[in-house]
């Protein structure tokens, strides 16, 4: 299946739509997992796992910000806080054909912040307003930033509203909240993710002082019922572990969230519309793994989930033919 791998005029494609969007996760939402994920739903706004200016300017940028065209809308997301070089990178994802380019200033990783690149931007509102300016002169396509409700030190209203008021001041119109502050010290991104305790009402709060923007908001979330209940007040929910390791949620999502009249996919009609693509891969010299690790959570919640786990998991590895053992394990969703 053809990818897009060259530089080309840039591509007009509609505002996405982020009622309801999987997050950026490192090592999560490749090429190969949003491929897998759009199968289940075509409405949902996927997003790539975040890249940074420097491997975008300095190293391949085709391998980065290459894609399959049917994972539009498609977002990327970038790290970084030189204005300059943010806007070279928005103007190669342009080029590319990306929906959105979206500014992480949530990661609490130390090594980002290293490189001044995440959360610790949020004690920076004047250079991530600076850094959103850039790029939307740079670029047509939608820009837009992901941030915590604060960080350690920072983690006033006050100061949110002033790091919100700045960046909406420099044209940002939508920003999706991780309802969690982040600590920079201590705490491993894992537990960033755990112990600051998630505050949805510190977002809602957000929402009814900046009605005019746009209010996604990120954290803890893990069913459509709860997603349909958080739609009364933000403008969109974005799943991340959840959407990952459970990804059938997905399977429903265009009908409850959407509207979509269009038949519910089953787990193995998902996997039959899988197969070609894994195939090309592995003829164009890609490995199954590279596949087949993003769809395990497929394999859950049925009699024979194990036995599907453990297929695509370690016995894949070891048969000289892996896709006899693809199909067996697509039998075992067989009117699932």
């Amino acid at each position: 299946m053809p990818l897009n791998t060259e530089s080309k005029p840039a591509t007009t494609h509609p505002e996405p739509c982020r009622r309801f969007s999987v997050a950026p996760m490192m090592d999560w939402t490749d090429r190969h997992c949003r491929f897998f994920l759009r199968l289940l739903s075509k409405q949902t706004l996927l997003y790539t796992e975040m890249v940074t200016t420097g491997a975008l300017l300095h190293n391949d940028a085709h391998r980065f910000l290459q894609h399959h065209e049917t994972e539009h809308p498609l977002a990327l997301q970038l790290g970084g806080s030189t204005p300059a070089d943010l806007a070279a990178c928005a103007k190669l994802a342009e080029a590319a054909g990306y929906d959105e380019v979206n500014l992480n200033v949530g990661c609490p990783s130390d090594r980002v912040q290293n490189n001044m690149i995440g959360a610790c931007l949020m004690a920076h509102p004047a250079l991530v307003a600076d850094c959103v300016k850039a790029m939307r002169d740079a670029v047509a396509t939608p820009v837009t930033v992901k941030h915590r409700i604060g960080i350690n030190g920072r983690d006033g209203y006050a100061e949110l509203c002033d790091f919100v008021g700045q960046v909406r001041d420099a044209g940002c119109r939508s920003f999706t909240v991780h309802a969690r502050i982040a600590i920079l010290e201590g705490l491993s991104p894992k537990e960033n993710r755990e112990v600051p305790p998630l505050r949805y009402d510190v977002a809602a709060q957000l929402k009814a002082d900046f009605p005019d923007l746009e209010i996604v908001l990120n954290g803890g979330i893990k069913t459509l019922d709860a997603c349909e209940a958080h739609l009364q007040t933000f403008d969109g929910v974005m799943l991340g572990r959840e959407a990952y390791h459970n990804p059938y949620l997905l399977a429903e999502v265009d009908q409850r969230l959407f509207g979509s009249a269009a038949p519910v996919i089953t787990r193995a009609e998902a996997l039959a519309q899988l197969r070609p693509y894994i195939v090309a891969h592995i003829e164009s010299g890609g490995a199954m793994h590279h596949v087949t690790r993003h769809i395990l959570g497929l394999g859950q919640g049925f009699a024979g989930a194990r036995r599907f786990r453990q297929l695509l998991s370690s016995d894949i590895h070891k048969h000289p033919q892996p896709l006899v053992v693809l199909d067996q394990a697509a039998e075992l969703l067989a009117g699932r």
